[in-house]
């Protein structure tokens, strides 16, 4: 008899029939993309899909970011980590607006081998600083695998704590503080809400986690699912996260602050937005975090997006499933600023 599964370092997983068809509009945009940004992540390759991505990435100046006068930005560099170098914050606000004001600490994507503090920013600050007046923290964190973790981890619960113990002077409220990150940048604030629980620092009012990287185990039916269809697989999977482990990969006392997925004890966290595409490799993972989140008594907004692919929003902006999903993200976060206190203004 044969057993239609797959082995895993959990036990065997079913072999996928079928996988769950992509959104017609984002599908042509996909389809019309050349073929570097979706070839394979591997070891010999890593670093020159880091160049390319240094190169290609936009990452606009701090006077470039003010748009005219309609942001004040300033570019901070905070003492790091014990035996570690300063990291690099970049502060923005919208312009004249008086008050303490709610924080959005946040960590930028790139499967923690690329990405950086300023790209990232364009979106954010037209997307919410202004609309929601909120101040935005993007965290420069060291990447992989030059710095392995708990490094980059490090970084950004480091950044967090100056933030909040500087909140003056940076105008900001410390208790109205929301983390939150896209993929990579998804995993490090699920995993920074963690850390910051267990270290007690301070209390964020959310986490904002969008198609966050969270398990480095590669076990889930997704996983095999979805591999090597839209913007990521396994291969790619599997680099980075040894990129980010080194020898402690596929360790079995992993701790969860380097792989979030890995927690037994998802109490006491901030209430958390996650969102993920139906047919992209983190959709399992992603919904297993939302589901015990709830089996451990705490709050979780999930969002599967039907039809959606990895970075979805970024690669098809246009699409009528990615102003949903921006609308889905900036109604949570209303929602929760109004129920800290504070009534926001509407969205513009």
């Amino acid at each position: 008899m044969s057993d239609d599964r797959v082995p895993s370092a959990s036990g065997r997983v079913p072999i996928p029939k079928a996988a769950p068809p992509f959104d017609p509009e984002l599908n042509v945009v996909l389809e019309a993309l050349s073929k570097e940004p979706r070839e394979p992540i591997t070891p010999d390759n890593l670093e020159a899909r880091r160049r390319r991505d240094a190169a290609s990435r936009p990452r606009p100046t701090a006077e470039a970011l003010r748009a005219d006068g309609r942001f004040e930005v300033t570019e901070l560099h905070v003492p790091g980590p014990p035996d570690a170098p300063d990291v690099t914050l970049v502060s923005a606000r919208p312009a004249g607006v008086a008050g303490p004001l709610p924080l959005l600490y946040y960590m930028h994507g790139g499967a923690m081998i690329m990405g950086n503090a300023w790209s990232v920013l364009p979106r954010i600050l037209r997307e919410w600083v202004l609309p929601l007046e909120l101040a935005v923290i993007s965290v420069e964190y060291r990447l992989a695998p030059q710095t392995q973790y708990p490094g980059p981890l490090e970084d950004c619960y480091t950044g967090l704590v100056w933030a909040a113990e500087h909140a003056a002077e940076l105008g900001i409220d410390a208790d109205r503080i929301i983390i939150g990150g896209k993929s990579a940048g998804g995993g490090l604030a699920a995993a920074l809400a963690l850390l910051n629980r267990d270290r007690g620092g301070p209390e964020p009012l959310g986490q904002l986690l969008l198609c966050p990287m969270l398990d480095d185990r590669d076990t889930t039916f997704s996983t095999y699912q979805m591999s090597g269809l839209g913007m990521w697989d396994r291969v790619s999977h599997t680099t980075v996260w040894k990129a980010l482990l080194g020898d402690r990969y596929g360790a079995a006392d992993l701790p969860p602050y380097a792989a979030p997925s890995r927690a037994t004890d998802l109490s006491g966290l901030p209430p958390a937005y996650i969102e993920v595409g139906s047919a992209e490799m983190f959709r399992d993972e992603d919904v297993a975090y939302a589901n015990a989140i709830w089996q451990a008594g705490g709050q979780a907004e999930l969002h599967v997006w039907p039809g959606a692919y990895h970075g979805f929003d970024g690669i098809a902006p246009k699409a009528a499933l990615s102003r949903d999903a921006r609308d889905a993200r900036t109604r949570w976060l209303r929602r929760l600023l109004a129920q800290s206190g504070r009534t926001n203004p509407p969205v513009g």
